[in-house]
């Protein structure tokens, strides 16, 4: 029973570090990444869809990204969807491929972009700590009903404290990379 609850506990918190990873790669940090366009979806027939389902997203250098769709009668929905994300790019359309020119970071948007990435860690941070309050009221419940006694539940309690430091510390680290990523001129 208490290794169920761990079990839940640690795969919530983990799936908290997914998450941030995830949020994460979509901060832009001056150079172009196929990761920025992820969370762009584009109407396609009715169907909200990633851009890199219904094109080729490449890199020509570090401050371009080309996107060749393979229906070319999708250019413009894919134009009105970059526009309308806050990926703060203005795309050109030649007519077979969109170009997404990203220029050189401000020192004001860097920050703003650290800022970003702060708020991110911190939604990590309360998913993780909700993560171990289930797992202490899990706990208690077992205690309560006598299912386990007062030294296994203060036990548990301790092993999904050094689980929550644990993955704490990761975000913790995860955050001062990309900081140092987005700072990094």
């Amino acid at each position: 029973m208490l290794d169920d609850i761990m079990l839940h506990a640690e795969e919530h918190m983990h799936k908290a570090i997914t998450n941030l990873g995830d949020a994460f790669g979509s901060v832009r940090t001056g150079r172009a990444s196929a990761l920025l366009l992820d969370r762009i979806k584009v109407d396609y027939y009715g169907v909200a869809t990633p851009i890199n389902q219904m094109a080729a997203v490449k890199t020509p250098d570090a401050h371009m990204l080309v996107i060749e769709p393979w229906d070319k009668s999708t250019l413009s929905a894919i134009v009105h969807a970059i526009q309308s994300s806050d990926l703060g790019v203005t795309p050109s359309n030649d007519g077979t491929v969109i170009r997404l020119p990203f220029p050189q970071l401000t020192e004001e948007r860097r920050r703003e972009l650290v800022k970003q990435c702060k708020a991110y860690a911190e939604e990590a941070r309360v998913s993780i700590r909700n993560a171990r309050r289930d797992a202490n009221t899990a706990t208690e419940k077992l205690k309560k009903d006598s299912d386990i006694s007062e030294d296994e539940a203060k036990r548990a309690e301790a092993d999904t404290q050094k689980l929550t430091d644990k993955f704490i510390a990761e975000v913790e680290e995860l955050f001062k990379k990309k900081e140092a990523e987005v700072m990094e001129i």
